[in-house]
Order: C-alpha cells, then structure tokens, then sequence
C-alpha cells in the first residue's frame, strides 16, 4: 500500500513543494500578499531525532498528523525510525508517508538540534535551536541557517503576544526527570560515601514506563524515608530549588510526593544550630529561593527586580555565602543570560570546598535548565543519559571526572531530559504546538506567535537578533554534531589505517565504512575491520561514479586515505553530496580548484592532515599566531620532520625502513625545491634533491641527521601569514640519517627511479630487473654488475660508495635471482615494491618520528631577538607493531574527521590546519594521545639552526 502512494504522490509533492517552498522562503511583504487570498496545503515533514540513541520524542503524535491531515489537507513525510516512541506504522496508519529524504517538505518540525551537515537549504524548521541567546557553543549552527538560507523558528520564542509566556514546551517533564535523575544520582553518591539511604532505590526516570510507575516508586521510598530514616551525617537534608516556571514547577511534583517541610531562607541557621533535631531523620527539607534571596546590590540597598532587570551589573549573587553551605542539592531551573550575574562561579566552588566543615553540604546540583557556562560557571557541558553525572573538584584548580568515589560535587546537565518519558512528553508537547502547527500548514507564517519566534530567513537574522551577528564574530562556537549513529567513510586502507579506524571506533556511536577497490588489498582491510564491532568493508570502484555516489552519500564524513591523485574524484561527490572531507595528503593544485564549488555546497575540505603536512602546521601557526598576537616579527622559520627507524634497528645501508608507502619517499626525491636561508633564495631543480643534501642537520648531539629541502617552502610564507621580504629564513626540509641520500642519489642516477611508463617491467626476479636497468645480460655475475655502475656513476672500483651501493643492493635482494616475478608500470614502482619486501620492520623494531620547528622572533620594539624551538619526537611500539608514523598520521586525520562530525569546523572550502578551530583542538586531543611538543627558547640569532645547518 505504502509504496503505491509513494509512486502516486511524488510528482505531486514535487510540484507542491515547488511552488509552496517559493512562498515560504519570501519575505515579510510576500507572505503579506498572500495572507488574504486561499493558501495551498504545504508539504510538512516531520525528522528522525538523532542527537543520540536516547532521542524517542516526536513533535506530533499519530493522533495530532491525524487530525493535521483531515483538518487541513496537508502532506505529512515522517523520517522512518526504529526508535522512535511511537513507530511508523502508527504514523502510516494516520495518513502520513514513511520517507527518508525530506526534501520535498516546505516545513520540517523536529526536536532537537539538525547536525549541520542534515541541513536541507531554503526549508523552514521548528526546533529547539539553542542559539537565541547567544549560546557560543551553538552559534556555528546559527551560521549554518544563515548560511543555507533556512527559516529558523525556535519553539522557545512561541509565546503568548499578551502575557510573553511560552506556549510550546516540555518544561515540566524536564523537571519531572531532573528531579528523578537526581534522586538517583544522590543515592548512588552517598553509597559512594559509604552511606545507605532510601534515594538508592530510584532509578532514572527512563525506566520507567511512566509517571505513574514513578509515583509508585517514590512512595515506596517515602514510606523507607518515614520508616529507616535518613543518613544521620546529611541531616538536615536541604533540596534548594531555584526558578518558579515549569522546569521547577515540574521538580517539585516529583519532590512533593516525599516527606519534607518548605523553609524559608531565614531559618537555616535556626535549622542547622538544631541539626541534631531527630525529626530531620525522617523529614527532608524544601527550600524555594528567588532572585531576591541570593542577589544583593554591589553599593548596598535593597533589592529592586525592576532595577535587576534593566541593569543587572548592579547586583552580585552571595548565593555561595549565604545558602550554598547549608545546601544538600541544588536544583537549578532559573533563566539565565550572559547579562545577569552568575548564581555559582568557579571560585564560589572553591571557597566552599576547601571548607572541612562544609564536606557533607553541596553533594549535588541537578542543573535541569542545562545552560552550559551559564548560571553555574563550572557547568562545562551537558552530560548524556548514557553517562548523566560528572563531578567538580575545585579545590585545587578546577577538576572534572567522572569517579563517583573521588571528591567533587556530583552535577547532573542532561539537556535532552523529557526524552526519558517520551510517551507523556511528545503528547503534551504535540497538543501545545497543534494550533502553530495547523497554521504552518496553511501556510500562515503572518500568525503572531509564528511570526514572532522566526529568528532568520533568507539568510539574514530578524530585527530582534540582529545582536547575534555580534556574538558569531566573537566565538569560536561548537557547531552542533549528531551524537546517534555517525557514518565515516575511509576511502582506502594502508599502513596508516590502523590507528584512524582504533581513533574513530572508541565512539560507539560511529559506524566505519572501509571502502576498498577490488584489485587491492581487500582480506588486509578485511582484517582492521574484523577488530572493531562497528566496522565493515565495501567496495568501491573510485571510476565508477554510482558506486562513489552511494558510499558517499551514506557517509557523513569522508576520510581519504587513497593515492593523491584520486582524491579529486572523491572531493567531487563530497561536495555533491554536501558531505564533509579528510585527507592527509597536500593540497594540490586539482584540488584547490574545487574550493568554490565546497564554499558554495558549505563543505569543508581539511587537507594535509598528517604529520608532515599536517601536524607541523597546527604547532607552527599557533606559536606564529601567539607572535602575532603580541606584535612580534617572524624573521626565520625552520621546520624538519622524518619519519624514521628507531637508532637500534637502522640497520642497513639507508638506515630506513619503511612504516608508510615506499612509493611516497621515492617520489618525494624526485621533487624541486625552493626555500631562503641567511637572506638568500635557493632553488633545486627536479631530480636534483639528492645530490643537495644538507650534511648535518644538529638537532640533537645524539642523532647523526642529514636533511634534504621538502618542495617549495615559501609558498608556506602566504600560508603561514609571514611576510617574505622581511625574513632571512624561510625553509621546511626532511630528516634522514647520514648516508641516505648518496645510496638513493645513486639509485636515481642509474635509473630505477624512473617515472616513465614507456619503461614497464616484466622483471623475473629483483636481481632481473636491476640487470635490464643495467643493460648487461641475464645472469651476470656480482662483480659485472659492480663494474657497470662503476662506469654509469663515474666511480673508481675502490670507493667507499660504490661498496656502500653494492651492499645495499645486496640487502635490497637486487645480486641474486631468488626473489618472485616482478610487474611495475614504472621502475619506480618496481623499487617501490622491492623496498617495501627488503625494507619492512621486522617483530619487536620501531620507528621513530622527528618533528623540529624553529623561529626566529624579533621583537614588537625590534631590541631583542629570540630563537623559540617547538619539537616532537615519537617512538613507535615494538610489543603491538603500531609505528609511529601510522599513529601520527592516522590520529590527526581521525581527530579531524570527529570535529567535522561535530561541527567544530565553521570555515568551508578547501583548507589547511592552520586555523585556530582547526589546530587548537587538535594540538590539545593529539595530547591527551600522547603526541605532545616540547617547547624551549634561547636569546640571540647566534643560536639559530640557520647559522649552523650545512648545506651541499
């Protein structure tokens, strides 16, 4: 039945949606001119909540899309969900069509905050959005309704034209279940303690079938409270409430059904100078405080609410003074704006923690009304149903953990909290929209209680918000990420996989997709997805247009991982699909040419998110950003990094062994250069790279490095934000120990560095290949072959090199015939292939990463110079094989993959890491990984690397 109303009806909504989206998306004088004439039905979707698994409420209930449908004509769509309170059957049987993409609606209702990559352009949502007063950590998304030209209507805003109240809210069931919640969280804090009380019995409010379970269970444990008492160490027991609207009317309903007496603010210290009083055993305390009990004016006077209203920088809160020391839990539900004082500071917390007196006062604050940094300062975040309680040990310093036995007071933030009674909340909710509702499908967004809640159209903010424009420019916000099933797709696999997917896989909240080509390694990548529950592999054809399209457009993110010159192809259905991209590779030239094309799908493409490029760019732009900031000039910039071989297993004649493609380090040396150092441009053309070396590299006395300059390093001066002309240095090279560059120089010289496709090899052994290199007969001897790289390389059979050389084709496998068949198409992929057999790590070795940077940093006033060094150093692990240049590319790639989930990343386009929202999110999480910097800083030019770097 339902797919032949499918079929029957989407012409019709195409057409319907066509004409009403036009309507929709005009201004205020448009929809003015059709407010007297007949308005078509408009098409409404209703969205799948996705914020997390919890997420079970609705905004129209079967029986509301019912009554919607028979009342108005219009077409309901409702995303299919399996976990949805009521299921789609029940909506099917209402009238409303089961649709996955939604958009053909004009108006979509949903819930909760839409991941920004969801966003469907030029619709209209009714959400709760967060953003209207100015909320930093949502301002990204209010720049993405910008942005796509969405009408945003936030059910916050939907208030009674007369009275201001609002109309449309689950305000009493966030209470009802805060107020659960805390009791639960109370009880389990003090058998933390080593107390017993009766709150042990509840449970959180989600499990509960409903509220009348719920008063069932309270008045068990009422009648424990009147029986058993109450810990005799807590007593007198005082739940301090704050607010009068619905969240603490909702509270109260819960709290009331227990033993308590209501107390004024005036008799706590009558009540605590008679704590030991026995009816405090069996008897809680409700104290319900207003602004005027916890404000004083900072001059003296009395209280004056209207005064507080219109100037609050009058007032100061001495709630932490007087009522927080007599507090048992604090149940938040107050208004709060940036403009007003805050209830509890940081330094509030400390003062009253470091008070022995005070250890058994303060347990727990159930913050229903959620305002992250808001009334309560140390309110960092909200917490989940999964995991509702963290804990703030402020005192000393402010620390946040979740162990429920260590010290700190218990804080419960969950921002989604009438989901836990999603039967009773979506009902109530859905009756208070109803009438908006109806209104929105005839197409009257002139109704006043519409009209008045919309906070931006057709790309700008309404009158009323304008002040937001203000805010946006200030905060680097977190735009809002969907915490329910994310998909990642990683196109291609490899030696630098590993840790991406372990990165990306602790969250079991994201699903990997490893997307491999049939012709490569498929029971490699097959076996990295077998590790973790929540990944899978799937073909992709990178040529085959339809295949991409179908991996991508299911995905939220991607992260490439394939050859560099295949991820144009991939960026083209990312951006067609309005889908987010990582790769660590550079940003070639194909690529930044499809910057306007992401900028105009609002895509953001993090490039050179790797090592090198990658990390060297996040730590360099935030010490140049730090130098800036303070005026200073950047005279010299120095970057070195290698991926190496741990010391004790450099052991052949390279000293290298590869943890990445062999092909990447083999055409890196085929590169030009160009980079200035003391003052002077230098450039080495193509093929040359080698035979410029830097001779020693003196970063550590303990390391033997040469250097070699990597690609064009002052490209990087427009990058980095660094002026050229007043620099002496501006240079980005690569470490490898001494000795590597004359064996690979060699190489190149005798030509199996070749990238020419005319040279295909068809090669029976190593050994066979070398000698149709050479141009000397099948079977020559060791000592033929020596001789005739004597004569190519222009070297007397008695040096030192050339014995190097043959040694390390003797290592190579390259002086016998016992090696397989090889087939290259180029013999540099045939040396690539022999290296990565010859060359590979064995059980129990280690590779090593080197990252140096260095500044040269004169100061605003031009008196002193500073030489200010930032380096890395990270070993691989020989007891788990992970090396370390898998986890220093595959990590950064991971993390920036999760900011784009979620939507840390405001800039769209084709981009670097060298953004601050970018960079210093990533430099703090690779921390807590373990890749850190050390940084340091000398006076005086003198001890610069550029006065003592030996260059060939």
């Amino acid at each position: 039945m339902l797919s032949s109303v499918l079929a029957s009806s989407k012409q019709g909504l195409r057409s319907a949606a066509s004409g009403s989206s036009r309507a929709l998306m005009g201004t205020h004088a448009a929809r003015a001119s059709v407010s007297g004439s007949v308005r078509k039905p408009l098409v409404l979707g209703i969205r799948r909540e996705d914020k997390n698994r919890w997420e079970r409420r609705v905004a129209l209930t079967p029986a509301h899309v019912k009554r919607l449908i028979r009342e108005t004509g219009t077409t309901v769509l409702v995303q299919p969900s399996n976990t949805r309170i009521f299921n789609d059957a029940s909506f099917e049987k209402a009238g409303a069509i089961i649709e996955e993409d939604l958009s053909n609606a004009d108006a979509i209702l949903g819930i909760k905050e839409v991941p920004i990559s969801k966003l469907i352009p030029q619709k209209t949502y009714l959400i709760f959005s967060h953003t209207h007063k100015g909320q930093a950590y949502n301002m990204p998304s209010l720049r993405a309704f910008l942005d796509k030209s969405i009408r945003l209507i936030d059910y916050e805003l939907m208030t009674d034209p007369q009275t201001q109240k609002r109309l449309v809210l689950f305000g009493k069931h966030a209470g009802y279940a805060g107020m659960i919640d805390g009791l639960h969280g109370l009880g389990q804090r003090l058998l933390a303690l080593g107390y017993n009380s009766p709150f042990i019995h509840m449970g959180q409010a989600h499990v509960y079938p409903n509220l009348e379970c719920v008063n069932t269970k309270l008045r068990h444990v009422a009648n424990i409270i009147a029986d058993q008492g109450l810990p005799e160490a807590f007593a007198p027991m005082v739940f301090t409430f704050t607010g009068s609207g619905n969240v603490t009317q909702g509270a109260r309903a819960i709290f009331d059904k227990l033993p308590h007496e209501n107390i004024t603010v005036d008799d706590l210290p009558r009540i605590f100078s008679d704590r030991f009083n026995e009816k405090y055993k069996t008897c809680l305390l409700a104290l319900q405080v207003d602004a005027k009990d916890y404000l004083e004016r900072i001059d003296g006077g009395e209280y004056d609410k209207s005064e507080y209203r219109s100037h609050p920088e009058r007032y100061r809160s001495v709630f932490a003074q007087k009522i927080a020391p007599y507090t048992t839990m604090l149940i938040n539900g107050i208004y709060w704006e940036s403009k007003y004082p805050r209830l509890l500071t940081n330094s509030d917390l400390a003062a009253i923690q470091n008070q022995r007196e005070l250890k058994n006062r303060m347990l727990a604050i159930a913050d229903i009304s959620c305002d992250i940094g808001g009334s309560i300062e140390f309110m960092s975040h909200a917490s989940t149903i999964d995991s509702p309680f963290f804990y703030v040990d402020a005192r000393d310093g402010l620390v946040e953990h979740k162990d429920i036995e260590k010290p700190g007071v218990q804080i419960n933030s969950i921002d989604n909290l009438p989901t836990e009674l999603p039967f009773e909340a979506s009902k109530h909710f859905g009756d208070s929209l109803y009438p908006f509702a109806k209104a929105l499908a005839i197409g009257d967004l002139d109704h006043p209680v519409l009209s008045q809640a919309i906070i931006c159209q057709s790309g700008e903010l309404e009158q009323q918000h304008q002040h937001l424009l203000k805010t946006m420019d200030e905060v680097q916000g977190i735009r809002v990420g969907s915490n329910s099933k994310n998909n990642v797709l990683l196109a291609g696999s490899g030696m630098v996989s590993q840790p991406l997917v372990e990165y990306l896989a602790k969250s079991k909240d994201t699903d990997i997709t490893i997307g491999m080509d049939q012709h490569n390694d498929l029971d490699e990548a097959r076996r990295l997805a077998y590790q973790f529950p929540n990944t899978k592999v799937a073909l992709l054809n990178i040529a085959d247009t339809k295949s991409l399209d179908k991996l991508v457009g299911e995905c939220d993110v991607v992260a490439s991982l394939v050859p560099a010159q295949l991820h144009p192809q991939i960026a083209n259905a990312a951006i067609k699909h309005g889908k987010n991209m990582v790769t660590a590779s550079y940003l070639s030239p194909e690529m930044q040419k499809l910057d306007r094309l992401a900028k105009d799908a609002s895509v953001t493409i993090i490039n050179e998110i790797g090592l090198d490029p990658g990390i060297d760019h996040c730590s360099a732009m935030q010490i140049i950003d730090q130098a800036h900031a303070r005026g200073d000039k950047i005279k010299s910039f120095i970057s070195w990094c290698g991926g190496l071989t741990a010391p004790e297993d450099s052991n052949n004649q390279l000293g290298y062994k590869f943890s990445w493609s062999p092909r990447g380090v083999l055409t890196a040396g085929l590169n030009s250069a160009r980079f200035k150092i003391n003052g002077e441009l230098r450039q080495i053309p193509s093929g040359q790279l080698f035979a410029h070396k830097f001779n020693n590299v003196p970063l550590y006395p303990g390391f033997a490095f040469e250097g070699l300059a990597n690609r064009d390093s002052l490209q990087y001066a427009d990058i980095y934000g660094l002026q050229l002309d007043q620099m002496d240095t501006m240079f980005r090279g690569t470490l490898r120990y001494q000795g590597y560059s004359e064996i690979l120089d060699c190489l190149l010289k005798l030509g199996l560095l070749d990238l020419d496709p005319q040279l295909f090899v068809d090669a029976s052994s190593a050994a066979d290949f070398l000698r149709q290199a050479l141009g000397v007969r099948d079977g020559s001897s060791s000592s033929v072959v020596a001789k005739t790289i004597a004569q190519k390389l222009e070297l007397q059979m008695t040096d030192p090199l050339l014995a190097r050389l043959m040694l390390a084709l003797e290592e190579f496998g390259m002086l016998d015939a016992v090696s397989g068949k090889l087939v290259a198409p180029t013999r540099l992929d045939a040396m690539a292939k022999i290296l990565q057999q010859a060359l590979r790590y064995k059980d129990k070795e280690r590779d090593l990463v080197c990252m140096s940077h260095e500044f040269g940093i004169e100061s605003a006033d031009g008196k002193s110079y500073s030489v200010h060094s930032s380096s890395l150093t990270v070993y691989g692990d020989s007891k788990t094989g992970e090396t370390a240049m898998a986890r220093t590319v595959g990590v950064p790639a991971a993390i920036a993959t999760c900011l784009l989930l979620e939507g840390a990343v405001t800039t769209y386009g084709t981009v670097r890491p060298t953004i601050p929202e970018i960079y210093n999110p990533l430099i703090e999480r690779l921390e807590l990984k373990g890749i850190a910097f050390n940084e340091s800083m000398k006076t005086g030019i003198q001890n610069s690397l550029q006065r003592r770097m030996t260059w060939v």
